[in-house]
């Protein structure tokens, strides 16, 4: 490896390329190759330019960051950090031994934590070290795949703060945000509701409203409405009106309680 590190960077907002690039050009011992708006750009570039090191979106349209591990295999890929906007992302890139991973909007003291950490490894480990822990990037890949999660990741006071799913009593959209209602503490997750919705266990958590999803553990009462709508009393006294469009989902649950 030369005495710069060389990178990659792979976004599909011009924006945030752009904000990667700055902070790279102004920390010695790195240097910009390229940049990438997408996986399949991605491959292509990593295949012709073989970087050091790749800072990599996880969500992108087309092919995502974990779309271009798997496309160019473990034994080709540089060292990773995955830059992701969805907290939920973080916890999954860290425990599928990518090299790090930073959320956006990117605090600069973490970014330096991320490029040194990058740094020390690829002086320290060699090249069969860095393919083995994509290899297990791949291999954890495969075994999590449409797995419920089972904890999420949120960013709270500078921290990343993991919420367990079994505590979550309710999940509001809140603009371009959800916000995880869990006893007495909420917390504010940059995502969708409906991409967060599709990660959940769906015999645990149910979509009762565009802007809601609830724990099925916590309704204690569903007050019936007009039109085929509900009250829905949760544990805690919360209550929830239900969507027209959410009926038959409602009706099922009434109906597997009633037989139970």
């Amino acid at each position: 490896m030369s005495a710069s590190i060389r990178v990659l960077i792979v976004d599909d907002e011009p924006l945030a390329r752009r904000g990667i690039r700055r902070r790279l050009e102004s920390r010695p011992g790195f240097v910009v190759l390229a940049e990438c708006g997408g996986g399949r750009e991605a491959v292509a570039a990593i295949g012709e330019l073989a970087p050091d090191l790749v800072l990599l979106d996880v969500q992108m349209p087309g092919l995502d960051g974990f779309g271009v591990i798997r496309a160019l295999g473990a034994e080709r890929m540089p060292a990773v950090i995955f830059v992701t906007a969805y907290d939920e992302h973080a916890l999954r890139a860290f425990e599928v031994h990518a090299l790090d991973y930073l959320l956006k909007p990117i605090d600069g003291e973490r970014f330096d934590a991320a490029l040194e950490h990058a740094r020390s490894s690829l002086r320290m480990r060699a090249a069969s070290d860095l393919a083995r822990r994509l290899a297990g990037l791949g291999a954890s890949l495969a075994e999590t795949a449409g797995r419920p999660l089972e904890r999420i990741a949120v960013r709270s006071g500078g921290r990343i703060v993991l919420v367990a799913v079994q505590d979550i009593d309710w999940i509001e959209a809140a603009d371009n945000y959800v916000r995880l209602h869990a006893g007495p503490k909420q917390h504010l997750l940059h995502a969708s509701l409906s991409g967060l919705e599709a990660r959940l266990d769906p015999r645990s958590f149910l979509r009762v409203h565009r802007s809601a999803v609830v724990n099925v553990e916590r309704i204690r009462e569903l007050r019936p409405l007009s039109h085929g709508e509900y009250r829905l009393v949760l544990a805690d006294g919360t209550e929830l009106s239900t969507g027209r469009r959410y009926r038959r989902a409602l009706d099922e649950l009434l109906g597997e309680l009633g037989s139970a």
